[in-house]
């Protein structure tokens, strides 16, 4: 929360289960409604983290109760709705990330937030995306911009250049993921075909250190497992044997992906037009029930209940 307070453009690559959305909406609440430096905060993430993860968190802490949520989301109807709606905190899901910019541009005339907050910003990674390339219009606009993410570099360090541009418009990094390349990166592997192609490109070996220096002044990075202690888990694998005519069933099914039911003189059938269907089907077998092609489920046994019962018996 202090990181995002004393600077107004920040990435919080923080892994899950640290809080990343509760620490951003406290520094919200602060700036909102006790330093009046910020109205209006939009948030970009995923479709279904700003449909549920966003209005949840505001709703679950008491200090965060005063912040006023309004989802733009679903048609565009609904979106241009929404943003006439007052409130303090917007969320709208990445994908339409471009409709926005365009819309305030064409038909507002102005970017209506001085606040933006990226969830997942590794979703930004890609320079070529028009996700990228409309958000890069206005981050400059925003008197406050934060990062958020468990995963700034999932393919690599190339990852994070985008990212860091959206914050600084390359001051850090360079003003282009070209030169950022040749800086930090050596060619890797190439095309056969065309020597000029190449498919990945690797850190020169100072490339790390120098890369996190440089951005240590805009970001912090928290690792769960420094901070959240849980005690080792413990595998306790029950094994149930599989009597004689289940196996039958069980082998007849894998072997032609149909099984004939005869339940009360009606029969009822089994089968599997693919063979991840089939796995499937032999996964509702070995559990106890299965659905067949209409939808009813048929009872085969009740061996892991069974099993689970005489754990709970033991440990009662």
């Amino acid at each position: 929360v202090e990181k995002i307070l004393r600077r107004p453009r920040c990435a919080l690559f923080l892994d899950m289960g640290l809080g990343k959305t509760v620490c951003a909406l406290t520094a919200v609440r602060e700036l909102m409604y006790n330093r009046f430096e910020v109205s209006r905060v939009l948030v970009i993430a995923p479709l279904r983290v700003a449909s549920v993860t966003w209005p949840a968190e505001i709703a679950k802490w008491d200090h965060l109760n005063a912040l006023r949520c309004v989802k733009i989301l679903g048609s565009v109807q609904r979106r241009k709705l929404a943003l006439q709606t007052v409130g303090d905190v917007y969320v709208i899901n990445r994908e339409n990330t471009q409709w926005l910019v365009n819309y305030c541009a064409d038909y507002l005339g102005r970017w209506p937030f001085d606040m933006l907050i990226v969830d997942e910003s590794s979703s930004f990674k890609n320079p070529k995306s028009k996700r990228f390339r409309s958000l890069r219009k206005v981050a400059p606009i925003a008197k406050r911009i934060v990062l958020l993410t468990g995963t700034p570099t999932p393919n690599g360090l190339l990852d994070l250049w985008a990212q860091i541009f959206l914050l600084d418009q390359g001051e850090r990094l360079g003003r282009t993921v070209t030169s950022y390349r040749d800086r930090f990166f050596d060619a890797g592997r190439r095309s056969w075909a065309n020597p000029q192609v190449v498919y990945e490109y690797k850190p020169k070996p100072f490339a790390e250190r120098e890369i996190y220096s440089l951005i240590s002044d805009v970001a912090i990075s928290m690792r769960a497992e420094d901070y959240i202690k849980m005690p080792d888990r413990v595998d306790n694998i029950i094994k149930i044997e599989m009597p004689a005519k289940l196996k039958k069933l069980y082998d007849e099914m894998a072997k032609k992906a149909v099984l004939e039911f005869e339940e009360l003189e009606a029969k009822k059938q089994v089968t599997a037009g693919s063979r991840a269907v089939l796995i499937n089907k032999l996964l509702q077998i070995a559990n106890g029930a299965v659905y067949t092609e209409t939808g009813d489920v048929v009872h085969v046994h009740d061996l892991k209940l069974e099993a689970l019962e005489e754990i709970i018996e033991v440990n009662e």
